[in-house]
């Protein structure tokens, strides 16, 4: 029985039908697609291409690409060129394109083999994404969201950035606050690396961790002979910090008793090691850190008021990690960077799925816990990228209600990122948008957009011309 052949017609029905579905599709997506024939022509030029370029479709259409795309990767690095050549496709190569107005675009890109019906190999296509909006931000960003060792991205923590070179450059003594986990100690030594005493030693002790016969020896030495098995002299913690910074963690935890003698050191800066019969200089700027309240242990009689006081003279409060989520996936490339660096090994980053379920999750050790979490994912994780299978089953059994919830912030987080940056170039450049435009490193079209996605409300005068 043979087989009955379609109508040549209803086949062109169908093929028409598939292209303008097809051109349906290119036309609403965001990213720029250009073909090209074997002659490297351009036979088709998507809006979005134009957009990005600012070269219109008619003036595209028939040009070889080289005259329509000045890239960095034309010539000798055109990654078109080398799929057509080995047949396998290129996926997101970064490079630069220049527009028809002499911008310069980072963009990313992707190519594959263009195939007739048949197979026949009749050209090339290639996506590019414009990358500007995120270069812009990130280089925006990593000159103002950096203090020493300390990244933030929250608008609570840039407040305290601001502070922070007041603070480390007084000699005054500083409290520090905030729940377990938020980089008390970090901050502590943020504030030492950017003080008059950089070049001292940072000395931290953990006052919650040893009893109080012990602490007291550790804090200020002991001579010879105070007491059975002292058979030499013992630098206590402020002679080893002398000419630089002691940090007191977790003072709310010291007995009412050691409280008294903490108080004389502040108040009269000297202190005499146990056994000794004179007092020593206490040459050293004090930095104090707790999670608990003090005021309110103050009040209550477990914390002495007039030692709060000395030690409360600059405090510094540390927001828990949860009220700062716009941060989670920053520290969790930090810490990836980290681990990398520190176990040999080319983990690439995190899944925007894994990614979901970190911004879904409490955080109730903070960024100590996030930090445990990815040192975890990278025993398990050889390379690639961390992904579901890698976080811990407390994170992963949150269901699929909370990832979708916590999409939904990160990409909020996003969007406010992106308004704040766009806001603060146009009120620098006293709403001249094309001047904001160049400021941040995009397109004009590019921050036309955004403005509308985001719905920015522009001044009533663009500033080009006087009120």
């Amino acid at each position: 029985m043979k087989s009955e052949k379609k109508p040549l017609n209803s086949k062109l029905s169908a093929r028409a039908g598939d292209f303008n579905v097809t051109e349906a599709i290119l036309e609403s997506i965001s990213d720029g697609v250009f073909t090209v024939d074997e002659n490297w022509r351009v036979t088709s030029f998507n809006r979005a291409a134009e957009e990005i370029t600012g070269v219109p479709r008619e003036e595209a259409i028939g040009q070889r690409c080289a005259e329509v795309f000045r890239s960095s990767m034309c010539g000798a690095g055109c990654a078109l060129q080398q799929t057509l050549k080995t047949g396998r496709p290129i996926i997101g190569k970064s490079g630069y394109i220049i527009t028809a107005e002499g911008d310069r675009i980072p963009i990313s890109i992707s190519t594959a083999v263009l195939k007739d019906a048949d197979g026949v190999v009749i050209g090339g296509a290639e996506t590019f994404r414009d990358l500007s909006e995120i270069d812009a931000l990130r280089r925006e960003l990593a000159g103002r969201v950096r203090v020493g060792e300390l990244v933030s991205h929250s608008p609570v923590m840039k407040k305290l950035f601001e502070v922070l070179p007041a603070v480390a450059a007084s000699p005054s003594t500083v409290l520090i606050q905030g729940e377990t986990g938020t980089g008390k100690e970090l901050m502590a030594r943020t504030l030492h690396a950017l003080s008059p005493r950089a070049r001292g030693p940072f000395v931290a002790v953990s006052c919650g961790a040893l009893p109080d016969t012990l602490l007291e020896s550790e804090l200020f030495g002991y001579k010879a002979g105070a007491f059975t098995g002292a058979n030499k002299d013992k630098p206590g913690r402020f002679a080893l910090a002398k000419g630089g910074t002691l940090f007191l963690d977790e003072i709310g935890e010291v007995s009412p008793a050691l409280q008294v003698r903490l108080l004389r050191v502040l108040q009269e800066r000297v202190y005499e090691p146990l056994g000794s019969i004179s007092s020593e200089k206490a040459d050293v700027r004090v930095i104090a850190a707790t999670n608990l309240d003090l005021l309110e242990e103050s009040r209550t009689g477990a914390f002495r008021e007039d030692l709060y006081y000395r030690i409360n003279v600059v405090r510094v409060d540390l927001p828990p990690l949860r009220s700062r989520q716009e941060d989670i996936p920053l520290l969790a490339e930090q810490f990836i960077d980290h681990f990398n660096r520190l176990q040999s090994k080319t983990v690439a980053g995190i899944t925007p799925e894994a990614l979901s379920l970190l911004m879904a999750h409490s955080w109730p050790g903070n960024v100590r816990e996030l930090e445990n979490i990815i040192e975890r994912a990278f025993i398990l994780c050889g390379s690639g990228r961390i992904d579901l299978s890698h976080l811990p089953e407390a994170l992963t059994g949150m269901g699929i209600s909370r990832i979708s919830s916590s999409a939904k912030g990160l990409r909020e987080a996003r969007e406010a990122l992106d308004t704040r940056a766009i806001r603060e170039a146009l009120q620098r450049t006293g709403g001249n948008r094309l001047a904001a435009a160049k400021e941040l490193g995009i397109h004009k079209t590019t921050l036309f957009r955004r403005i509308r996605a985001l719905g920015i409300e522009l001044p009533e005068h663009d500033g080009r011309h006087s009120s």
